[in-house]
């Protein structure tokens, strides 16, 4: 009697540090990276970064900033340096953690982390895609295109 209670409770102490471990580690989510484009790096207000003295940035740097399409939302990030490079069209694990997504492509030996500037749930942003392709369609059969000169 006393050997199967320690037995159950040994497993519920495996299962909740088990538990406690999932939560900080991160479950990885598989995603597809469909677009890519440079925009403004994402300020860096950490304590850490002022703590260290970090400067401000001299003039604007660009930064990737990447559309990574998950099983049930879309995230925006952007990049923490314009060296932050991901594969398009390929399968990524990645992960949520506060305010990053840290991503690892299958090959990697480490995760490369990025800020999240935008997150939608996938329905809505395929309705956005929808209505600006609508809107291109209408745009360039009924408008002419006018150049300046």
């Amino acid at each position: 009697m006393k050997v199967s209670c320690l037995v159950i409770a040994i497993a519920m102490g495996v299962l909740c540090h088990w538990h406690v471990m999932a939560q900080t580690i991160g479950v990885y989510q598989r995603g597809t990276v469909v677009r890519m484009r440079m925009s403004e790096c994402l300020p860096d207000h950490g304590i850490v970064s002022a703590l260290a003295g970090h400067s401000q940035r001299q003039g604007p740097e660009a930064c990737p900033e990447y559309t990574l399409l998950g099983e049930k939302a879309v995230y925006i990030m952007v990049g923490k340096s314009s060296n932050d490079v991901l594969p398009l069209a390929e399968l990524l694990n990645f992960r949520l953690r506060k305010n990053e997504i840290a991503v690892r492509a299958d090959d990697a030996t480490r995760e490369t982390r990025f800020l999240v500037r935008e997150m939608l749930l996938r329905e809505d942003w395929e309705r956005q895609i929808e209505r600006l392709d609508a809107m291109r369609g209408m745009r360039s059969f009924s408008v002419p295109m006018v150049r300046p000169q």
